[in-house]
């Protein structure tokens, strides 16, 4: 198979199993991909970035993931909640930095009831109207998800992880479900979220046959954010010794889905620039638009450890703004501050 495979994942946004396989197996192909992706995402968002400023407001989690450095049974988590008026002074902070999007991430935490999300979602869009505001919040209830989106929330993030049940039963406790995730998922959709979906790339188990399974799901769900990165193991997990994901093997996911979903918001992630010094902007230089700076208190940084050696967890928020945009022109794009919403075709 030559690279006209790659022109045609271009052209009809679909190819064969078989053809699939070939670009995810080998290397061969990559310098195409890489050209056609930036090629396509500079056709649909030019050489826009757009930053969202992340805010993790709790490192607690009832969940017991087991690639997850924040799941329930790690005794050696140091746990945090951010209060109200810390993630209102989080969003402050980043307005005065230029953000219009804030990324309200944690761990499924019981802690924050339906209303006290509801609050602090509609204080911030009361506070910044021309802001967006994303959820990153994990399984509820639709009856949950259509409350925070009454409230004003805009998107939702909740990564499907993996679209395989096997391989999912193998990642999750038996009280998890790949069928209930892609359930939140179709319903936050339904309900009218920015929806994003996504997966990790290189998790414990996987094979081919799995990235095959979350790219067909992806063309099910069509989802406007999608969010991969290489998995990496954390000390304090059950998979503390298997091997972390590559940054080589992410970044030939990251153009296909760009190919794929040329209309998509796709992060360079953290855990990109983690495994490799150069992740991010490699990911950029692959077809990525969208870096997340983190707004958190530098002092609770280190403390949301789901995986080992996170970069930027000492960075004032608006050293991290300054570096990461270095780091964007660097690599040939501009860091843009709007609300980056996502454009269909």
């Amino acid at each position: 198979m030559t690279d006209r495979s790659v022109e045609k994942l271009r052209k009809t946004r679909d190819l064969s199993d078989d053809e699939l396989r070939e670009l995810i197996e080998t290397s061969s192909h990559d310098e195409a991909l890489r050209t056609a992706a930036d090629e396509v995402r500079r056709e649909n968002y030019g050489d826009m970035v757009y930053l969202r400023g992340l805010i993790e407001i709790s490192s607690y989690c009832k969940r017991n993931c087991l690639y997850c450095g924040l799941r329930a049974e790690n005794r050696n988590a140091e746990r945090y909640r951010l209060s109200k008026e810390e993630i209102l002074s989080c969003c402050e902070e980043g307005y005065g930095l230029g953000y219009r999007t804030f990324v309200l991430q944690g761990g499924e935490d019981s802690y924050y009831t339906d209303e006290m999300i509801c609050d602090i979602v509609r204080s911030i869009k009361e506070n910044y109207p021309d802001c967006a505001v994303t959820l990153s919040i994990g399984e509820k209830s639709r009856e949950s998800y259509e409350k925070y989106y009454e409230a004003g929330a805009d998107r939702y993030l909740l990564r499907h992880e993996t679209a395989d049940p096997a391989h999912y039963g193998k990642l999750h406790p038996a009280n998890m479900s790949s069928e209930n995730r892609k359930r939140c998922l179709f319903d936050l959709k339904e309900i009218g979220y920015q929806v994003g979906a996504g997966f990790m790339v290189g998790s414990p188990y996987q094979t081919t046959e799995n990235l095959i399974a979350d790219l067909r799901f992806l063309q099910e769900l069509q989802p406007d954010m999608i969010g991969i990165g290489p998995y990496i193991s954390h000390q304090d997990t059950p998979f503390r010794n298997e091997k972390n994901g590559t940054a080589e093997l992410t970044l030939r996911m990251l153009s296909i889905l760009r190919l794929m979903f040329p209309y998509a918001l796709l992060p360079s992630t953290t855990a990109l620039g983690t495994i490799r010094p150069d992740g991010r902007e490699l990911g950029l230089k692959a077809g990525g638009n969208v870096v997340m700076p983190n707004l958190s208190p530098v002092q609770v940084r280190k403390k949301y450890a789901i995986y080992d050696n996170k970069i930027c967890t000492g960075e004032e928020s608006a050293q991290c703004r300054g570096c990461l945009e270095r780091r964007i022109e660097s690599a040939g794009y501009r860091a843009v501050t709007d609300r980056g919403d996502v454009k269909r075709s």
